[in-house]
This record gives C-alpha cells, sequence and structure tokens, in this order.
C-alpha cells in the first residue's frame, strides 16, 4: 500500500500546481468548513485547516462544529470550541452557531451571537426537523434581527424543501440566507423560488461536476459562494471542481472572482449584495462518448466506497478499459488512467489494512477517483 500511497500523493502535488496555475488573481473565501469530530468518524483540525488555507490563499472562511458527540445539550460544547477556534484564527473564521431546534436554540443563538458568532447553522437531516417547522421562525426572526446569515444544509436526504424556504425568505426578507451542496436536494424548486432573489445564496460544496453544470444553468453567478465542505471536501478537488465547471458553464473572470471571494465577503462585512443578473450556462450538455463511459463508472464507483464496499462490480477496470479508446483527449485520458490505475491498487489493499490505515487509503482513493471524474466531465476533447 506504501507504494501506492506514495503515488497518490504525487498525483495530488500535481494537480495542485495544476490548479495553482489555473486560479484567477484573487483571494479566496471558504463558505462552508467544519471544524471537530463528527459521529460519522470525520475529523475537522485546525492546524490542518491552517495549512490548506495557507497554501491555497484561502483568507477567510465561514466555520461551524460537525454533529459532534457531545452535542448535547444544544450544541453549547461544540459552539464554545467554533468560538476558540475563530478567536485563534485572528479573524480569518467566522463563526456560525449551530442549533438544536430541540433545545433552546434562540438562547443558544443569542449567547454566541454574544460572543462573537457571526452566523447560524442549520442541518436539518442530521438534527431531524422538516422545513416546515414551526421552530424555524424564530431563527429566522433572529437572523433578519441580528443580520447574520442562515446556512442550511440542502444535500443529500432531505424531501423538498423549496416551498417551505420560500415561505421563509419571504415572511423575513432582512434573513440573508446561504443554502449548502448546491441545494441538489430540490434544485429544481430552490432554482424557481430563490434565483434571482438578492440576499439569497447557494454554496457549491458538491462532489459531481454534472451537479455543478446543472445548478449554474439555474443561478445566477451572484448568488453562488465557492466552499469546500472541509473536512470532507479536500484539496485540490474542491478548489479545481470549482473553478474548472465555472470556465466550462461560461463564467467570466470577474465573475469567478466574485464566486471565490467578493459574493461572500460582502455578507461577511455586511455590504448589500449584488444585484442578481442571469443564469450562465446551458441546457445541454455533450462530451466525447469515451469520457462518458468513465464518468459513468466513477459515478458507480462512489457509493461503494463512501459504504466501504470492495470493487466487486468491477467498475475501476470497465473506466480503465474505456482510457484505452483513443477519441482525441490523450493527455487529459492518459492523466485519468494514471489516477485511477493508483485508486485500483488502493482500493485492493482496503481489506488487508488496520483500521486507521484503511481509513486513510479509502480516502486517498476517493481522492484519486474525484479527481479522474472532475476531468472526465469538464474536459472536452
Amino acid at each position: 500500500m506504501e507504494d501506492a500511497l506514495q503515488r497518490a500523493q504525487a498525483l495530488v502535488e500535481f494537480w495542485d500546481r495544476q490548479l495553482r496555475a489555473d486560479l484567477p488573481d484573487t483571494p479566496i473565501f471558504d463558505a462552508h468548513v467544519h471544524l471537530g469530530h463528527d459521529i460519522d468518524g470525520m475529523v475537522g483540525l485546525y492546524e490542518d485547516l491552517e495549512r490548506i488555507q495557507a497554501a491555497y490563499g484561502i483568507e477567510r472562511a465561514f466555520m461551524f462544529c460537525l454533529d459532534e458527540p457531545d452535542r448535547e445539550p444544544g450544541f453549547r460544547a461544540g459552539n464554545d470550541r467554533t468560538l476558540e477556534f475563530a478567536a485563534r484564527s485572528d479573524g480569518r473564521l467566522i463563526p456560525f452557531v449551530r442549533l438544536d431546534l430541540t433545545h433552546e436554540p434562540i438562547e443558544e443563538a443569542k449567547r454566541c451571537i454574544a460572543l462573537g458568532a457571526r452566523g447560524i447553522k442549520l442541518h436539518p437531516r442530521a438534527q431531524r426537523f422538516l422545513l416546515n417547522d414551526d421552530r424555524l421562525a424564530p431563527v429566522f426572526e433572529l437572523g433578519a434581527a441580528e443580520r447574520v446569515p442562515i446556512l442550511i444544509h440542502g444535500g443529500r436526504g432531505l424531501p423538498p424543501i423549496a416551498d417551505d424556504l420560500a415561505h421563509l425568505v419571504d415572511r423575513y426578507p432582512e434573513a440573508q440566507l446561504i443554502i449548502a451542496h448546491a441545494g441538489i436536494a430540490d434544485l429544481a424548486g430552490l432554482a424557481q423560488r430563490l434565483s434571482g432573489k438578492a440576499g439569497v445564496f447557494w454554496d457549491t460544496s458538491v462532489w459531481s461536476p454534472i451537479d455543478l453544470l446543472d445548478f449554474y444553468r439555474q443561478v445566477p453567478p451572484e448568488q453562488i459562494l465557492w466552499a469546500s465542505d472541509y473536512p470532507y471536501g479536500q484539496q485540490p478537488s474542491s478548489l479545481l471542481i470549482g473553478v474548472r465547471t465555472a470556465r466550462l458553464a461560461g463564467f467570466d473572470e470577474s465573475q469567478l472572482r466574485e464566486m471565490l471571494w467578493g459574493n461572500a465577503d460582502r455578507i461577511a462585512t455586511g455590504e448589500p449584495p449584488l444585484e442578481p443578473s442571469e443564469p450562465i450556462g446551458g441546457d445541454t450538455f455533450s462530451q466525447p462518448m469515451q469520457l462518458a463511459r468513465i464518468h459513468q463508472y466513477l459515478s458507480m464507483a462512489t457509493p461503494l466506497l463512501w459504504t466501504r464496499q470492495a470493487d466487486t462490480v468491477g467498475v475501476l477496470g470497465l473506466a480503465l478499459n474505456a482510457c484505452e479508446e483513443r477519441d482525441g483527449a490523450k493527455v487529459e485520458v492518459d492523466q485519468i488512467r494514471d489516477l485511477l490505475e493508483t485508486a485500483r491498487d488502493l482500493w485492493r489493499s482496503l481489506p488487508e489494512e488496520e483500521e486507521a490505515d484503511r481509513v486513510t487509503a479509502a480516502r486517498a482513493t476517493f481522492r484519486m477517483i474525484h479527481l479522474a471524474d472532475i476531468l472526465a466531465v469538464t474536459t472536452h476533447g
């Protein structure tokens, strides 16, 4: 496994250099990062985040705790750690208070805002509430009164949320809203109800480049915030997927800089948002058949990795087989092959490793597959 891990690190460093050469000349604002320990085993470490942000010119971030083992009562301990991390960062990390609607959410929000929190984080899937919950209205009322943004999970694991969320936005227009994970849980509905509404934003923290391309064509660039979802989202993948998909959709350099910095910075500094223009991107997506096949197999591989299963279907073998075609994108396909051969070797080693090594290898495998899929979708040979 050590040889495969070394090859994986070398590939990450190569794509790190490629990304740096492609980034626009702008500071970067990450609209979605976690620090702490999640009950699912994921860990976000202050020192690790600090290193990543320094390496990529990420100068500010909205930061909140994970679904912590000591989340009861009301995330108080996790919120205290969030405030401590923010103080330690000297303004680089902007703290959001995470709320549990079952335990004095308004009291906890007021306590943390008084101590320096500058936003509110809600997670309906993890904390098991719906968007028609009457306990949400006071949270939005407080967000409007205190002029602090509310970031809400909009990713997997939710029923349609657009109508109920739009109702809260209409009722409390002064409450700025950030819908996480490009709102993929209800993307069409959210875009129909909230696209074009100044003060409502989406962040880009999703795995699939296809999701982002569909998202860009429905939401104006002035409403989009780049985000990593650290520690779930890692570099260089999180920036690479945002930059390459935005350019493929048709973003110019000014719009890309606003997505990477300006839109979130205006939220943080209390400036009015830009007036939304029109979404960018086409209603259809085309790519060479070879790359479409590779993307298909990598989409099949991802849930197997997430659920810690072996590649019994042989999807990486099918993706590698597709790399043997020669349809005009030789350089990129060879790069994809390098990533997938390393992923294959790492994946094969997983059953033989101790738990800590297995986690390391699984995450490296995912990084290889994710980078390969970003390339497969955003290369038009």
